[in-house]
């Protein structure tokens, strides 16, 4: 018997495990599990995107990224296109968002709440309870590079791709006698973006180099082998400034009207870098002019071969503490494209293992310590106006991005939403003041670069004000995976408990039922203003937990820790509807046909643990919810549902969901209207559509909990694996506790585990039915061997 039958036909957990006859045996051993390659196709398949043609549109190119600088790479060998981001470009200004005063109104919307005037608290609400403006900024693109190279149309043998083990970005074509070779990526140590022209025959290369910006008010000077570019968004908006420099090898240069014109080189490397004015959300006296400057003298005293190195190995040291091999076939060494046309995936085992690295690699290039948090769109984004602006939505969307994070083996990429989180104690506290008379602080369903936090653009789903909670969960368990006491004590609780004395404040009485009930709210993002949903409840039950459990483990705060305990358990319950389902709100309403992208009521399942196996009626009947909703669904609510079902204990449900992922969503070349539903693009970026870049990031992580859970106190190993994986293996994916954990398998049952640890401890593994508690040393390292009885 398989792992992946069991979900089936188990009713609870313990069925689960005492069905199963799988179980480890403990072999003494300081080496780590040995990965190995079950095909020749994998490398090609699992850890590179490629194609026969260049970019037609903007969601056909490829993203380099080094966490502040961005660019999409098109490939077109007569006209190559860079479109470039930097970080911090934001539309306005530093702005308080907060309505100074709307608490006054808050007794008179929760009364026409409770006496089931929807409409009118709602209208009360946008007159006196939204944010000052009612909408947040939006996220800018930076500039645009355009290569030129006459001759270059009709090129053969063309290949482009993206290496996700180097961070490269190639394109390679042969235009008669002549290959060329281009690579293009963002230095992480040197900040800066490279290009690098390169060809089989000397005096090859002749071209001109161009830098642009879409905003209008903006002027390019010619200085030498440089482009020196200043803007600024809108007419008094924030001020940025790019810059490129053009280093040839043989040939020369020289400054024409149109750019940098390059003649008869035998290889050209071009530098560029960007910046803005922006310090903090609060702060725009940056120097883009002097930062720019510094970066480009710098790179260019380097040769590429340096520069390429110096990236590599500063990239890898990130993405190659994880490996994943879920088998291949020979369809995996077919262009991405291809085989994301395939109607069915099933036999391309390879593709999930792409998705999930690719995953990886978006998150090591989007965030970095030091760098903005990956926004809606991580950092890639060519509109003045992108959708939805291209911000934090804070009701899923941002969280989203960062869930594999820790499980991922990715931790520092979590630090820029930590920094965000700093930012918005600050904000968010003066929107607790100002909107509800409380202390602590607040976040409501978005924020932007100017970090604000009042309800924006409509009462009907912007005035939700768990946003805090959520982010407090991601910094809860950074603690839990790393065991970092200096950051729980110094970050982690400070705005853990800041959060919830928010909570401790706005709670109020059920006046049916007398439990503790948030409001006014909503349930992302249906259902109009209420109060008590279900997905509040939740969170601030996480909240009050995790913040009196952090009090304990630094003996802070009895009291305090004592109140919330007590709170936590006088909050509305989970409840179980008329049809069997988890409800979404107080009362028993829920429609069996609404099929929403949002599933935010199960938020207790995953990515939190309100709801386990150790409650089997809770859990099916928030299995029944996520089935009325159905298999269908935007990208990034696929990404949450794989991840839901693997808690679900079903693998082949979860596996079909990413599957369903996978579904190939194209962009018209004129209208920029995608074609499709929600699934990803050619180039793998998550399909909303719009791109959305959380189903990315969704999908990695579901993958994680389809392979290991550690949520309840033990290590569960292959707790949702499908039939379509039989055989693989895994390496460097993170647990709970602190534990580092490589994993093999083979018809669906365990074979080898090595269980590492920096700081030492005791883990609980469990296979099957049988469980082995471990117990290392810091620094130790165990490896256990698994049979079939």
């Amino acid at each position: 018997m398989t792992f992946s039958l069991i979900p089936q036909v188990a009713t609870s957990v313990s069925e689960w495990l005492r069905r199963s006859r799988h179980s480890l045996t403990l072999v003494a051993t300081v080496a780590a599990c040995a990965v190995t390659s079950t095909s020749a196709f994998a490398a090609t398949g699992t850890s590179r995107l490629w194609y026969r043609q260049p970019a037609a549109v903007w969601t056909e190119a490829l993203p380099v990224g080094n966490g502040r600088l961005g660019a999409m790479v098109h490939g077109a060998p007569a006209e190559e296109h860079l479109q470039l981001n930097e970080d911090t470009l934001w539309s306005g200004g530093p702005h308080e968002y907060q309505r100074e005063g709307a608490y006054q109104v808050l007794p008179e919307i929760r009364r026409l709440l409770w006496a089931g005037e929807q409409d009118a608290a709602e209208e009360l609400a946008m007159r006196e309870f939204m944010s000052e403006p009612l909408r947040q900024m939006m996220y800018q693109p930076l500039g645009d590079v355009h290569l030129s190279l006459p001759g270059h149309e009709g090129a053969t043998d063309y290949v482009r791709d993206l290496d996700l083990h180097t961070a490269v970005a190639t394109v390679k074509y042969r235009v008669g006698e002549v290959s060329y070779t281009r690579e293009t990526f963002s230095s992480a140590p040197d900040q800066v973006i490279v290009q690098h022209l390169s060809a089989n025959q000397a005096g090859a290369i002749s071209g001109t180099v161009r830098l642009s910006t879409v905003h209008p008010n903006y002027v390019v000077r010619l200085v030498g082998n440089e482009l020196h570019l200043s803007g600024r968004v809108g007419g008094d908006g924030l001020i940025f400034a790019a810059r490129l420099k053009v280093l040839t090898e043989g040939g020369r240069t020289s400054i024409g009207p149109d750019g940098i014109t390059i003649d008869q080189a035998d290889a050209v490397t071009v530098l560029i870098t960007g910046a803005s004015a922006y310090q903090r959300f609060d702060d725009i006296d940056g120097a883009p002019e002097l930062r720019c400057a510094e970066a480009l003298a710098a790179a260019a005293t380097q040769s590429y071969a340096d520069l390429r190195a110096a990236h590599v190995a500063d990239y890898a040291a990130l993405y190659d503490r994880v490996e994943l091999d879920l088998g291949s076939t020979a369809i995996a060494a077919e262009p991405t494209d291809v085989r994301l046309e395939q109607a069915d995936k099933s036999g391309d085992p390879a593709m999930a293992t792409l998705l999930f690295n690719y995953g990886r690699y978006l998150l090591i290039s989007s965030s970095r310590p030091g760098s903005a948090p990956a926004n809606l769109q991580g950092i890639w984004n060519d509109l003045t106006k992108p959708s939805w602006g291209s911000k934090y939505t804070t009701n899923i969307n941002l969280e989203m991005n960062y869930w594999p994070a820790e499980v991922a083996n990715l931790s520092e990429c979590a630090e820029p939403l930590f920094a965000m989180i700093d930012d918005l104690e600050i904000s968010g506290a003066k929107t607790a003041q100002a909107h509800y008379n409380a202390p602590g602080w607040v976040l409501h369903h978005n924020t932007d670069g100017w970090r604000g936090t009042a309800p924006i653009n409509h009462a009907n789903h912007g005035i939700w004000p768990t946003g805090g909670a959520w982010l407090s969960w991601h910094l809860w368990e950074h603690w839990r995976f790393s065991g970092d006491r200096t950051f729980l004590a110094e970050r982690a609780y400070p705005a853990m408990k800041g959060a919830a004395e928010f909570f401790v404040a706005t709670l109020v009485e059920d006046p049916t039922t007398g439990r503790l009930i948030s409001g006014p709210s909503n349930s992302p993002e249906h259902g109009g203003l209420v109060m008590g949903p279900t997905m509040d409840h939740q969170l601030i039950r996480a909240l009050f937990g995790a913040t009196a459990e952090a009090a304990a483990e630094l003996d802070l705060d009895p009291e305090f820790a004592a109140q919330l305990t007590t709170m936590a358990a006088r909050i509305a319950p989970n409840q179980i509807g008329q049809h069997g389902q988890l409800q979404e709100w107080l009362e028993d309403k829920d429609d069996p046909t609404n099929n929403h992208r949002h599933v935010s009521h199960l938020w207790g399942v995953f990515p939190g643990e309100d709801i386990t196996w150790s409650q089997p009626d809770l859990m099916r009947a928030a299995q029944q919810s996520l089935e009325f909703r159905g298999d269908g669904g935007t990208g990034w609510s696929l990404g949450w549902k794989i991840s839901l079902w693997a808690r679900f204990l079903d693998g082949d449900h979860a596996h079909k969901i990413l599957l369903n992922q996978l579904n190939l969503v194209r962009d018209d070349p004129v209208t920029r209207k995608s074609k499709g539903g929600g699934g990803v693009y050619p180039n793998l970026f998550d399909a909303h559509p719009p791109f959305q870049i959380d189903g990315n990031f969704a999908a990695t992580a579901g993958i994680c909990e389809m392979l290991v859970q550690s949520h309840t106190g033990e290590i569960v190993l292959l707790p949702a694996l499908p039939t379509a994986w039989p055989n693989g293996s895994v390496r460097g994916l993170r647990v709970r506790g602190g534990f580092e954990i490589d994993l093999t398998w083979q018809d669906g049952a365990v074979q080898t585990v090595n269980l590492r640890s920096a700081k030492g401890g005791t883990a609980k593994l469990r296979v099957g039915d049988k469980t082995t508690d471990v117990v290392l040393a810091a620094g130790g390292s165990v490896t256990l061997q698994g049979e079939l009885n």
